[in-house]
């Protein structure tokens, strides 16, 4: 992405109200000003220095000015933005969806609290209610065939539950396949 379209896409951020102070603006000038190569020429710097105007026509005209002139020029204005309001720099729009590979990726610091706000518990509490549902529902089913499919899943889980409540269950589930 090249720093005129990336000026454009920060105009709106940098000219509303109060990002940006009278005081930066004019070190930003004077820094285009003086800096190799010459970016703003003295009569350009003066006028975008005027005291008489708004900061925010200023600042505006300064943007515009700078997207006429190029590529460069906006590199420089980045530059210097950087330099004198390192804070501000960081926060920019464009810088964040450079810091990211893909826009439409989720921020995984942000999903991660959201994730793990309730905790463990929670998170054990709704395992073993899906479990029980789920082995409520393979014993309750009136076809032998579940009750198949469920004495092959008991008598495989040893570890997971313990020996004697798999025993309990395999011989409710043999009464209820004889019945």
């Amino acid at each position: 992405q090249s720093y005129c379209h990336r000026l454009q896409h920060d105009m709106y951020f940098l000219t509303s109200t109060s990002r940006l102070n009278e005081q930066v603006v004019d070190k930003i000038v004077l820094q285009l000003n003086r800096v190799y190569p010459q970016i703003l020429t003295n009569e350009e710097a003066e006028k975008f220095r005027n005291p008489r105007a708004s900061l925010h026509t200023r600042l505006s005209d300064l943007l515009k000015h700078l997207q006429k002139k190029g590529d460069r020029h906006c590199q420089e204005f980045y530059r210097a933005l950087q330099i004198n309001a390192e804070q501000l720099f960081n926060d920019l729009p464009s810088r964040k969806i450079l810091k990211t590979p893909d826009p439409t990726e989720i921020d995984t610091d942000k999903e991660q609290y959201m994730l793990n706000d309730r905790g463990p518990v929670f998170f054990l509490a709704c395992f073993s209610v899906a479990a029980g549902l789920a082995l409520f529902w393979y014993c309750c089913n009136s076809e032998t065939r579940v009750i198949g499919r469920a004495r092959r899943i008991l008598g495989f889980s040893p570890i997971i539950i313990g020996r004697h409540v798999r025993n309990i269950c395999m011989l409710y589930l043999e009464d209820i396949s004889r019945n």
